[in-house]
């Protein structure tokens, strides 16, 4: 990578104790030379979408924020569990706001998608929703490799709070080093 790379994380889990912020949280360690990982602040305060509160109350400040720093990152990694088959409440809500905001922060923007669950499948039926989502607001999502973290569970400490599996340390690297070339290659 011979440019330095900003990189966020939009975390879609809500709970303390989420096994898919743990994974966000391994992700700067992991990140390749030339590419720094922030996160973006939390999404659990956002009031539910409601066009006329957009009308009367302008965008909330906290979507206002993460707008920002999408718009001034080269690259977004939306980091998140399945809820019902699908995604969470919470993020698809953030989603939404970010979505009316006139000057769209994901739109033409490199994107990348991981999910976690305790289940065997590791959210595959919600980031396949969420690339869905994505190709309405013209984010331009990696394809492969795709990190989907099944029985995650057994892959972190809970007391440090971060991901300890050696394969799935590795597999994280890699996905984080192919989107780095991806970042490079859209942008051109």
């Amino acid at each position: 990578m011979s440019a330095s790379l900003k990189v966020v994380t939009l975390l879609g889990s809500l709970r303390k104790g989420s096994f898919n912020a743990m994974v966000a949280r391994t992700l700067p360690k992991l990140a390749p030379a030339g590419m720094g990982i922030l996160p973006l602040p939390s999404i659990g305060d956002i009031p539910l979408y409601d066009a006329d509160l957009q009308q009367e109350e302008g965008f909330p400040a906290r979507i206002e924020e993460i707008a920002q720093q999408i718009h001034e990152a080269d690259g977004v990694v939306i980091v998140t569990p399945e809820y019902n088959y699908s995604v969470p409440g919470g993020l698809k809500n953030a989603i939404d706001w970010l979505s009316r905001l006139p000057e769209q922060p994901l739109s033409g923007k490199p994107v990348l998608i991981q999910t976690s669950s305790m289940g065997a499948i590791g959210g595959a039926r919600c980031q396949y929703h969420l690339r869905q989502i994505l190709v309405f607001l013209d984010a331009m999502v990696m394809n492969k490799p795709e990190f989907m973290g099944g029985v995650i569970q057994s892959k972190v400490d809970q007391q440090t709070g971060e991901v300890v599996d050696q394969s799935t340390l590795d597999h994280l690297s890699g996905q984080l080093t192919a989107f780095g070339d991806y970042i490079q290659r859209v942008r051109r």
